[in-house]
């Protein structure tokens, strides 16, 4: 077999999104696979580096667009309720791909994303689509505000912001959905035995200073493996430059 980088589709319900599929030569690992997927109004390629660490070491990877975002493909959701149940059902439509070309792998699987992508992650581990599996899942620029804090998504610079960027989306992700629904749906996570590392950059100015801290304690707190992890400079807007923290995570995880 070899190295390819095959562009795909995946299929949940009635959602349809564009994917890449890493698929490595003859140095594959094939008892592991990792599945990633983007932020809100972003697109696959703001994380196409997280991919490539993973095909560097051997290790087959998938990554794909979140449902009704526009950058990544003109595929649209019929409802934000489909978005809510289809989104994270993609990580396992993902892993089901990569089993068809590695049927006997897979035992062991790292999924995550960033921002929104990293809540979708979450929420197919709490629906415990890989339950079989030895899983983990990586969080980046994802957090959880103090309470009675105005967070910058409510601020009128960010709001001004979506004037553009909220029309890369699907009308029915609006942000007056999406971003209540992000705050509500994150303190609403349940889940046990669950290894969690969280990446978010010093610098993030959307998560906040200690929001993956508080959101890291209250998973914590209901008997998960969790771990947080500070750089200095990332960014909220360049998830990108969470590559190298994450292969280094993965290598002490013995995971590359």
């Amino acid at each position: 077999m070899e190295n390819t980088l095959r562009k795909i589709t995946l299929k949940a319900n009635n959602t349809i999104v564009n994917a890449l599929a890493f698929i490595p030569e003859n140095n594959a690992k094939t008892d592991r696979f990792a599945i990633f997927t983007h932020g809100y109004t972003s697109h696959k390629g703001s994380i196409l580096s997280w991919a490539s660490r993973m095909f560097e070491e051997g290790v087959a990877c998938v990554i794909f667009d979140q449902p009704g975002h526009f950058l990544g493909s003109f595929n649209d959701v019929e409802s934000f309720e489909d978005f809510k149940e289809d989104a994270p059902l993609l990580f396992l439509k993902a892993y089901e791909y990569l089993k068809n070309i590695y049927p006997t792998g897979g035992s062991k699987i790292v999924i995550g994303g960033h921002s929104l992508g990293a809540l979708t992650s979450l929420i197919a581990l709490e629906n415990e689509y890989f339950k079989s599996l030895d899983t983990q899942c990586i969080c980046v620029g994802f957090g959880l505000p103090p309470s009675g804090v105005t967070h910058i998504f409510a601020t009128p610079f960010y709001k001004s912001t979506l004037l553009i960027r909220g029309q890369l989306v699907s009308e029915k992700l609006h942000p007056d959905l999406v971003f209540p629904w992000i705050k509500e749906r994150k303190e609403e996570l349940q889940m046990v035995q669950t290894r969690i590392h969280f990446i978010t950059g010093e610098d993030d100015a959307v998560v906040g200073k200690d929001g993956t801290e508080r959101l890291a304690e209250f998973l914590e707190s209901q008997g998960n493996l969790v771990s947080v992890e500070k750089p200095k400079k990332l960014s909220h807007h360049m998830p990108e430059l969470a590559a190298a923290h994450i292969k280094k995570h993965l290598k002490d995880q013995f995971f590359l």
